[in-house]
């Protein structure tokens, strides 16, 4: 198998960055979609992008695409992609999926002809009535979207976000995803002096520090291709191995955090430590309202609350006056901030050099930027 076409999901508003992120990999045949990228590329590649990615939610093998508006024409449609190169005789393949604007609207009924007609395909294919699915499982995922049907194969197990250092959170964490995004859009470097007023469980923070030293967030995590039969072992090695000789070692790094809860402060520091980037995150108990960025180049990147799960709206509003007062505008210093509120200018005293729309889970937001002197 020379090449095999990929997927990647990712929120919306990050599909560039994310493409340029695979270009920047070696992919070459790279194209952006909403809330996807499309891409192909050897097994290296694929182990690639699931060990490098910071901004896709998954990598998925793209098995084919049609267009169905009856179950008939799913059937047909599944029937005839070649399940066989990829699932073996005894595998589990489990479907799940999504369908919107489609007239094949019903996820259980989409689920059901699916694995019917993969079934049939297989039967035929291996001579075989009965499938154990006792071996590897290979979850098949399918979206429906204005009648178009892809159907794929997830490569990453768990979402691209779990990184493996945040097993515990505050109560409104932001997705790694979505703060790496953040953090490339406001462009780091091995010698940025970062700052976070509003830390929280220290994603921003750890995310910013791990693109800094160019530690592949999947470095530390298993992947569910990991068990495919038809990849060798040698190239997940191989790739772990790329990945780790890229690392920037002794690097002028620095990302300094703020919360005004001491155990947001404590769990700020046990996730950096287990994302392995301690020696460059710190943390302390402060209060925005203390808060003055050094009169130095240096970059503020900070999730303040929004009033939907933290304080209430009125309150999210008083904060952002107290940032427009706290965060100056002197040389060389920049502040992103995230936020959905519509009027999040009016109330911080100053209007954004730039805005970018992102989404934080369901939530529509935008990253204001400030980066003029």
């Amino acid at each position: 198998m020379d090449k095999i076409n990929l997927v990647a999901p990712c929120l919306f508003g990050v599909e560039s960055v994310a493409a340029d992120e695979f270009r920047r990999m070696g992919f070459e045949d790279v194209v952006t979609e909403n809330g996807r990228v499309l891409l192909s590329g050897d097994f290296n590649m694929l182990a690639r992008a699931n060990i490098c990615s910071r901004f896709a939610e998954r990598i998925m093998i793209n098995v084919g695409e049609f267009n169905a508006v009856t179950f008939t024409e799913l059937f047909d449609g599944v029937k005839a992609l070649p399940w066989e190169d990829f699932i073996g005789r005894d595998d589990a393949f489990p479907v799940n999926g999504w369908s919107i604007n489609s007239q094949l609207f019903s996820i259980p009924d989409c689920q059901s002809i699916i694995k019917k007609a993969i079934v049939e395909r297989l039967k035929l294919k291996y001579k075989i009535n009965i499938f154990p699915e006792t071996g590897s499982e290979y979850k098949i995922r399918f979206s429906i979207m204005k009648n178009s049907v892809t159907m794929m194969i997830d490569t990453s197990g768990e979402g691209l976000h779990k990184r493996g250092y945040r097993r515990n959170s505050n109560d409104a964490p932001l997705k790694e995803t979505l703060a790496a995004s953040m953090c490339d859009l406001a462009r780091i470097y091995p010698d940025t002096k970062l700052f976070d007023p509003f830390c929280g469980s220290g994603t921003i923070l750890i995310e910013s520090a791990l693109m800094a030293a160019n530690i592949a967030p999947g470095l530390r995590r298993y992947f569910a291709a990991e068990r495919f039969d038809f990849i060798p072992d040698k190239v997940w090695r191989e790739e772990r191995t790329r990945a780790q000789d890229l690392i920037r070692h002794n690097i002028d790094f620095s990302a300094q955090g703020y919360d005004i809860d001491k155990n947001a402060v404590e769990l700020t520091l046990q996730n950096a430590k287990k994302a392995g980037v301690e020696k460059y995150v710190k943390a302390a108990v402060a209060d925005v309202r203390n808060f003055t960025p050094p009169n130095e180049r240096c970059l503020t990147i900070t999730n303040p609350p929004y009033g939907e799960r933290l304080l209430d709206v009125k309150g999210a509003e008083e904060l952002y006056t107290v940032m427009g007062e706290r965060f100056i505008k002197g040389d060389g210093q920049k502040y992103y901030v995230i936020s959905p509120h519509d009027e999040f200018e009016q109330f911080f005293g100053r209007t954004a050099d730039k805005r970018r729309k992102l989404y934080n889970g369901m939530i529509k937001c935008q990253l204001f930027m400030y980066f003029k002197n």
